[in-house]
């Protein structure tokens, strides 16, 4: 296969795991000393749990490390740099394989050519996912202003038409595709509740909202527990959706969700427990 065609078919495995929403790193060598079997340029694609997809950075004195490196890149979500160079090497320099000097992570190279190579390794993660229930006044309020957070939009709701989202389905039904969403908000409004709270529950989300009053909510929730949803699940709804701001406005309701989703989102990406949203 020749380069171009090396890197088409690279290009394309990336863009059906981008379409795919799912997480993934590039390795890219970006220099090389004395014999070694890939050359500065070569890339490679890697999952999120190190499986080599497609490319090529060396045999398997070089993979183990890069699977390694493409592991914690999009576990920590930002890139990785590794040097790869034999024991010997190591050894001279006083650094132990495995160690991490000003942002270079050193790896041993057990291959019998003894060369040295470094590695950039990148991940791509994909864009948190928002689904919205509702067609009012708040529902489109979301969509647009989300538009500005990195975060890919779904709205769901029964004859909707020109909302501004990634992506608008017919019905209360979270479809899309293999990915879970992270985010739902039911802002129905009194249009079929209970139909898009199930529906919200379902769908497996770290975080599921409820635009309506507590009244309402509670009664939603007593007819829900009768039904035989978990208790806990509902328990876990954030009702009324949003950070207490004294929000008015669709717009206003709008911000203060967002603001409660970004808590949320950051607490998770930072590791931080039991952190209040």
């Amino acid at each position: 296969m020749t380069d171009a065609r090396r890197t088409q078919h690279l290009e394309r495995e990336i863009s059906r795991l981008r379409a795919e929403g799912r997480p993934f790193a590039v390795a890219t060598i970006v220099r090389t000393v004395d014999a070694t079997s890939a050359k500065p340029g070569a890339k490679a694609l890697l999952l999120g749990d190190g499986t080599l997809v497609d490319g090529w950075i060396g045999g398997g004195c070089a993979r183990a490390a890069v699977a390694r490196a493409a592991i914690a890149a999009v576990a920590m979500g930002r890139p990785q740099f590794v040097s790869l160079r034999p024991e010997d090497l190591l050894a001279a320099e006083g650094v132990a394989p495995g160690e991490e000097r000003d942002g270079i992570r050193f790896a041993r190279n057990g291959c019998p050519s003894k060369g040295s190579m470094d590695i950039f390794v990148e991940p791509e993660l994909p864009q948190p996912r928002l689904v919205i229930f509702g067609a009012g006044p708040v529902a489109l309020a979301l969509a647009d202003l989300a538009a500005r957070f990195d975060l890919h939009r779904t709205v769901c709701a029964p004859g909707l038409s020109g909302a501004e989202a990634d992506v608008v389905q017919e019905g209360y039904v979270i479809d899309t595709g293999a990915v879970v969403p992270r985010f739902v908000v039911v802002a129905t409004q009194g249009k079929s509740d209970e139909a898009a709270l199930r529906a919200a529950l379902a769908g497996g989300a770290d975080y599921v909202a409820f635009v309506g009053s507590r009244r309402k909510f509670a009664t939603l929730t007593e007819r829900l527990v009768r039904d035989g949803i978990d208790p806990a699940a509902l328990a876990a709804v954030h009702a009324p959706a949003g950070l207490d701001i004294h929000a008015i406005t669709p717009d206003e309701i709008a911000l203060s969700i967002l603001a409660q989703i970004v808590a949320q989102r950051r607490a998770g990406d930072r590791g931080v427990a039991g952190a209040e949203v």
